[in-house]
């Protein structure tokens, strides 16, 4: 293990006005998007879609410091037989890969997950190292149940310390093969759960996370944080105004994330693409943290290219202003820097 070439990595992926494209959609959740779009998902049209972010100079080069690629993506080639690592390489953005294989069941605990993908993963770091792959994704879901299920109420701290454990193990092999694990303990938004129980539950996740971290001996100046943001289940009547997610969240960091983190990397988490932007920006507005606060975003960066590119070459260039004002956006957002007059401008 390298530990300053980790930490150099780490460092560059959270520089202040940039951040972190999670191209990494699996095959099953890029078919859900093209069909929003009714393109084929056929492997041609999803190279194409990629090529065409990585290509986008302007968005990758200032505001894009790495990539999330999936496994398919990062043995692709583009169409001029250019790979896909190079091109990101080019733009001066480091490529990384998405290694979990998804969750099942938790067995024991109805209705909660663990992820799985650990099994042979030495030797998979070892090849997408190989392939150009410097950093590395594992994402652990972590589910808050309805009010009304008080018997068997989730998440239980079996589930959290099982994902938080596999989280660790996962950033122990990644350093060991000279990668940056990004560690991404996400708590849906998804349900009917108040701002309140999101702080409550994030709090307990991520004490736990660093808990297990410290036991598998990471180390923590080589690793980002992608964590979610303190917000309201979308389904909860009563949603917290973007300061107060900005307000709790920073208290949440300041409790649990110990300085030596270099960074932490949000996920949007299904929040509208300008919401995500809002509560990024009143973050670093706020600021008063140790750590270089930016984004991880998937949706929230590729939506609006998405839909202006609808599967059709001659709508390239659309594609790459869309991409280019979100990347902007975010950018700005990173820094403290945006405001929502700018979206329009």
């Amino acid at each position: 293990m390298d530990i300053e070439a980790l930490n150099a990595i780490a460092v560059k992926m959270v520089t202040p006005g940039q951040g972190i494209l999670a191209a990494d959609e699996s095959t099953g959740t890029i078919k859900k998007r093209f069909d929003s779009i009714n393109v084929e998902s056929t492997e041609s049209k999803r190279r194409d879609w990629r090529e065409m972010l990585f290509r986008t100079d302007k968005a990758m080069q200032d505001h894009i410091s790495g990539v999330i690629l999936y496994d398919e993506t990062i043995r692709q080639r583009a169409a001029d037989g250019t790979s896909l690592v190079d091109l990101i390489n080019a733009q001066d953005s480091i490529p990384g890969i998405k290694v979990d294989a998804g969750t099942t069941p938790l067995a024991g605990r109805p209705g909660e997950t663990i992820t799985q993908g650990l099994d042979g993963l030495r030797e998979r770091l070892a090849e997408y190292y190989e392939l150009g792959a410097r950093f590395a994704k594992w994402r652990a879901v972590i589910e808050i149940s309805p009010p009304e299920q008080m018997v068997k109420r989730t998440p239980s701290r079996g589930a959290i310390k099982a994902n938080n454990q596999a989280l660790a193990r996962y950033a122990a092999l990644c350093q060991e093969a000279n990668i940056v694990p990004i560690v991404e303990p996400e708590v849906l938004m998804g349900g009917h759960h108040s701002v309140e129980r999101c702080h409550e539950v994030t709090e307990i996740v991520l004490n736990s996370l660093f808990t297990e971290l410290y036991e598998q001996g990471v180390k923590l100046e080589g690793t980002i944080l992608k964590p979610n943001m303190v917000v309201a289940g979308k389904k909860c009547p009563t949603q917290p105004s973007i300061e107060e997610v900005a307000t709790r969240t920073i208290k949440v960091l300041k409790d649990t994330v110990p300085s030596s983190v270099p960074g932490i990397a949000f996920l949007s988490g299904g929040q509208d693409n300008e919401v995500a932007t809002a509560h990024l920006d009143m973050i670093n507005k706020i600021g008063n943290f140790t750590w270089n606060i930016t984004y991880s975003y998937g949706r929230a960066l590729q939506q609006s290219a998405l839909f202006a590119w609808k599967g059709d070459e001659k709508n390239y260039d659309a594609a790459q202003k869309a991409f280019n004002h979100r990347a902007r956006m975010n950018g700005l957002a990173s820094k403290g820097e945006w405001d929502a007059k700018l979206e329009n401008a």
